[in-house]
């Protein structure tokens, strides 16, 4: 019996095929081979076509269906890039490309209804200031494209979207709702009162089903497709941090979950519904949350983070793979020698009051640095911002002793993971996991093939274990605190 995982993501979708009895991964597959393409029409914004989404999640599948039969697929989940907006008319199709998660555009929307719904009951009901997250963009558009809005018969995130294209059935979630700025934690329900404020009409929201739990079920173009069969449940949807969390084993009050991709996350999971005074970070309801049992996800999000590191790669070491890239940054010195990278250059970072201000790096000597100092100074540079973003978190009583993570994207970096364990005097721990993997575990327990947690992560082992070094320690901290200077002009 099978379990298949699918991860939609900014850069490539992906895929995975879990083997149910004994917890292996049998195959995963991603596409495209390059990053996807991401449209900027104007400065902060971001968008990408939904079928084009949908356009690699088959390739992903179809190679995966080139080395194993997808007959016996008894369960699909779906982790997604969060806080997407997708408009869809009568017809089913998009109405317009899906403004995407790092899509600044609706920032002073969001203030705006901030400051006249009023702080409390933002913060109270919805935790979180309505920002620059869904139906902020929803907003922006009946706003600014009246007619694409005449056309939109529902909106929901980007998973919801291939659930939909899997099945035919449009729905949405209450982790969902809470990432769209729609949920209500206070009353446990749909945050009426926001959509109202927007004008957003109650029949354009698509009604909710369980995050792990059947949602739906696959229809006949997807067993044509794909050779699952018609009727296959789908059981299982989470934003991708949700999911990170998840996949790692994250489940209870005060565990904590990393991902350093393009954008940055660290992500805790409390009991108590809470909200971050300044909204620098945000919370979210958790995967599993129940009204007996809640459990909510205080995510932080850096956006500059991998993107850094790509854009440094593609510009500085041309044609370099990420393991001599990783080498050569070892070479320098901790704290490299006075380079400081600050990397927000990817969209307004919340953690700093929703700015959007550029990237830099300063402090080069001509006569004295080189490609190496560059390029461990930027590792350095996003280890930083992970620790300004959880001295936020500690201040709402999450204390990060420990993180785990998947070993993926930056956390291959033995330089990487080493400087955050340092300047964040926490313990990292690794697993073997990844988004479409956790996705089909997810779906597995959801359909009801695992009975239970213990089930569901029998098979997750901790590959790796990484701890403070205390000979670097000094170095980098008289490092955080230029960085830390830096940004305080910002």
């Amino acid at each position: 019996m099978k379990s298949l995982g699918i991860d939609i993501g900014s850069s490539s979708a992906k895929a995975a095929l879990l083997d149910t009895d004994s917890g292996r991964c049998l195959c995963s597959a991603g596409s495209p081979d390059t990053e996807m393409p991401i449209t900027a029409l104007a400065p902060g914004w971001a968008e990408q076509n939904p079928e084009l989404w949908w356009k690699h999640v088959c390739e992903s599948v179809l190679k995966i269906k080139e080395q194993y039969s997808l007959a016996d697929v008894r369960s699909i989940g779906i982790s997604y890039q969060m806080h997407g907006l997708v408009c869809l008319d009568n017809n089913g199709c998009p109405v317009r490309d899906a403004i995407i998660w790092c899509d600044s555009r609706a920032v002073d929307i969001g203030k705006y209804a901030m400051e006249k719904l009023g702080r409390e009951k933002c913060l109270s009901h919805l935790l979180n200031s309505p920002g620059n997250f869904t139906a902020s963009k929803l907003a922006w558009v009946i706003r600014n494209e009246k007619e694409n809005f005449l056309k939109t018969a529902s909106f929901f995130l980007p998973g919801d979207y291939i659930a939909y294209r899997l099945s035919g059935d449009i729905h949405t979630t209450e982790t969902g709702l809470s990432e769209q700025i729609l949920w209500d934690f206070r009353e446990g329900k749909r945050a009426d009162f926001v959509a109202d404020f927007y004008g957003i009409p109650h029949d354009l929201i698509p009604d909710t089903v369980p995050s792990v739990g059947i949602q739906t079920v696959t229809d006949a173009a997807t067993q044509n497709l794909f050779g699952i069969p018609a009727g296959t449940p789908i059981s299982y949807r989470a934003g991708d941090q949700p999911n990170n969390a998840f996949s790692l084993n994250v489940l209870d009050p005060g565990e904590i979950a990393a991902t350093a991709g393009t954008s940055g996350v660290v992500y805790g999971v409390t009991d108590i519904p809470e909200a971050d005074p300044l909204s620098r970070v945000n919370t979210f309801v958790h995967v599993g949350h129940t009204s007996k049992q809640p459990r909510y996800g205080i995510l932080l999000c850096i956006n500059g983070a991998g993107i850094m590191n790509a854009w440094i790669r593609r510009h500085f070491a041309p044609g370099m793979d990420y393991n001599s890239l990783n080498s050569i940054a070892a070479t320098a010195p901790a704290g490299s020698d006075g380079i400081c990278v600050v990397p927000f250059g990817n969209g307004a970072e919340r953690m700093l009051g929703n700015i959007r201000t550029a990237a830099s790096i300063s402090g080069l000597d001509l006569n004295r640095h080189g490609l190496a100092h560059i390029l461990r100074a930027t590792q350095e540079g996003i280890a930083c911002s992970f620790r300004y973003g959880i001295e936020i978190m500690k201040t709402m009583g999450l204390k990060p002793d420990v993180i785990r993570a998947g070993k993926a994207n930056l956390f291959l970096s033995p330089l990487f993971r080493q400087t955050l364990a340092t300047i964040t005097g926490a313990r990292i721990e690794l697993y073997d996991t990844d988004g479409a993997l956790g996705a089909a575990r997810g779906a597995a327990l959801g359909a009801g093939i695992y009975k239970s947690r213990e089930e569901t992560f029998a098979s997750l082992a901790k590959t790796e274990e990484v701890t403070p070094r205390e000979e670097d320690k000094e170095m980098l901290e008289e490092s955080y605190r230029r960085w830390k200077d830096k940004i305080k002009h910002i």
